[in-house]
Order: C-alpha cells, then sequence, then structure tokens
C-alpha cells in the first residue's frame, strides 16, 4: 500500500505489556448515525456530516458515495497531522507545508470477519530526515487513532 521506506510498523507487544492509553477524562464526544449501512447514508447530530455511503466497485458496489474506510482515512490523516504540529511545536519545529495522507485497506481475514490496513503517508519538507523521524515517532505515541488501532491493525508510516 505504499511507496518509500517505511518509518515505522505495528508493535506485535501483546495487550497486557502495552501502556493503558484510554483517556482520563472525556472532552468532546462526536455522534454518528449509519442508516442503511454501505448502501444509505450517515448523518452526524450536529448536521456537519449528511453523506451517501456506498460499497466502492472493488467490493462490488456502484461506488456512488463515500464508504467507512475513505472517512477513517479522512481522520486519521487529520488526527495523525494535528498530533504531529502538536509535537513540533513542543519541540520548536517549522511544520510549514508538511502533509499527512493515509490510505485504509480493507480485506477478509482468518476469523472469517474482516480486517483494515493503513498506511500513513506523512511529508515534511522543511525538516531533515533524522528529525522528521523522530517527531513521527512522537506523534504516533500522541496521536489517539495510533493509540486505538496500536496492537490491533497494521499501521505502516512512509516519510517522504
Amino acid at each position: 500500500m505504499t511507496d518509500g521506506a517505511a518509518v515505522e510498523t505495528r508493535s506485535d507487544t501483546p495487550a497486557e505489556a502495552r501502556p493503558d492509553t484510554r483517556p482520563a477524562k472525556i472532552m468532546y464526544v462526536a455522534e454518528a448515525t449509519a442508516h442503511g449501512g454501505r448502501d444509505g447514508y450517515i448523518t452526524s447530530q450536529d448536521g456537519h456530516i449528511d453523506l451517501r455511503v456506498a460499497m466502492p466497485p472493488e467490493l462490488g458496489g456502484d461506488g456512488n458515495g463515500t464508504n467507512p474506510e475513505q472517512l477513517f482515512a479522512a481522520g486519521y490523516s487529520s488526527c495523525f497531522h494535528n498530533a504531529l504540529v502538536l509535537v513540533g511545536r513542543r519541540e520548536g519545529y517549522d511544520l510549514t507545508g508538511s502533509t499527512v495522507a493515509a490510505k485504509v485497506g480493507i480485506g477478509p481475514n482468518k476469523q472469517r470477519g474482516y480486517g483494515l490496513a493503513v498506511a500513513l503517508s506523512v511529508s515534511l519538507p522543511v525538516l531533515d530526515q533524522d528529525i522528521a523521524a523522530k517527531l513521527v515517532d512522537a506523534a504516533h505515541q500522541v496521536c489517539p487513532y495510533s493509540n486505538a488501532t496500536r496492537g490491533n491493525i497494521d499501521v505502516t508510516i512512509v516519510l517522504g
């Protein structure tokens, strides 16, 4: 799913050995409702989201709408980028022009269900590779999506 050299892939650390990353205090709750599953529409409680959902052609659908994988990719990339900007500012670095793109893949797993895989592509054009890699590693510890997926989903981060 990626081009370039991977900076980090998921850890196979057993759940009992991982740090507790649950929130100590809930500061915000998002609420959305699906109507019709992968062939319907989704809405958010505040009205900002009102989208048609459709299966992509690769999964037998018509592709005339968004899908959960695109929404997950959008959420993860924006959240990770925000974490990256946060850790960059803490360390005194200018992240002007930085971007994070996400690819989310879906496929059958060994338990007769489905699983996801994520590839994040990070661009930090004004920083040297060593500093950029350190910031990406730190952002991966801060980002709530990274914390939620760690040990559950293969996540590859490519620094380009």
